[in-house]
């Protein structure tokens, strides 16, 4: 996706990664948890727009392509992971903690 490496072993994603993208699922994720209607929206919404309009600005500035995926591709990529990080807070919540539904501040 990006074509350099920022030092040698390290992806140029990772500022991507460890920035907005991680950052972002877990502020979506704490302000719309047990809203999952909301939560799909939000995503999709932020996805789509890094999808069909953030990866163009970068693109411009030489720093992001798109060479095995095609945009529609990538934003089931992000609506798969969008669907496992809430699968794996519900279940965190109801069977590690031990958390019903009426019992979430």
């Amino acid at each position: 996706m990006v074509p350099f490496k920022i030092k040698p072993n390290v992806l140029g994603e990772l500022p991507l990664i460890w920035g907005p993208f991680f950052i972002g699922s877990f502020w979506i994720m704490k302000y719309t948890y047990k809203k999952f209607n909301l939560y799909m929206l939000v995503n999709i919404l932020i996805d789509s727009l890094f999808t069909y309009y953030g990866l163009d600005i970068f693109k411009k500035f030489g720093y992001v392509s798109l060479v095995r995926l095609t945009k529609f591709q990538l934003s089931i990529v992000f609506l798969i992971k969008t669907l496992v990080l809430y699968g794996f807070q519900v279940f965190y919540d109801k069977v590690i903690r031990g958390q019903s539904d009426s019992t979430h501040q």
